[in-house]
């Protein structure tokens, strides 16, 4: 098995066809893990996300990488907090293959979303976690995220959503 000193994380750049079907690759693995619904996608919308995503302003993503193998990433979302008045980003997908958890993969894509944020002075960093995701939330929490509480007795925010 490789060490941690082999792992690395790059930019993504959209306009880039070979970084772009690595990034595909990644989430369509991500979506087959059990904690992604089981399920690759559907051809028809990796297709869309290699014309949608390019055009994207708001989004960026990270691909992880052990040697030169490709064995996760991470799809981010820039967003705006009306209460700090400041920018956010939105971790919307963070996945590592199988074979190589247990490496700091999620550690360092996570420090890579951390240190990218700071370059447009976010005030924060979100994501959404399954309840049932005890690896992922024990690596969240290392890493210092927390349940989200406005104030206290006002209970923890829940992320819901309606399909249209």
């Amino acid at each position: 098995m490789l060490d941690k000193k082999a792992v690395s994380i790059t930019l993504v750049d959209y306009q880039d066809p070979q970084q772009m079907a690595l990034l595909m690759q990644q989430l369509g693995a991500y979506a087959m893990d059990d904690m992604g619904g089981g399920e690759d996608l559907p051809e028809e919308v990796k297709q869309r996300l290699l014309t949608d995503l390019p055009q994207q302003q708001q989004n960026f993503s990270f691909l992880a990488w052990v040697g030169d193998e490709c064995a996760g990433m991470t799809n981010c979302l820039w967003g705006y907090s009306t209460f700090a008045a400041m920018p956010l980003v939105n971790i919307h997908d963070l996945g590592v293959q199988k074979e190589y958890r247990g490496m700091g993969i999620s550690t360092a894509l996570l420090q890579a979303v951390e240190n990218y944020a700071h370059t447009r002075n976010a005030c924060k960093v979100t994501l959404e976690v399954l309840g049932n995701n005890d690896i992922a939330k024990a690596s969240y929490n290392k890493f210092g995220f927390k349940v989200y509480e406005l104030a206290e007795g006002a209970g923890k925010a829940e992320f819901w959503q309606k399909y249209l």
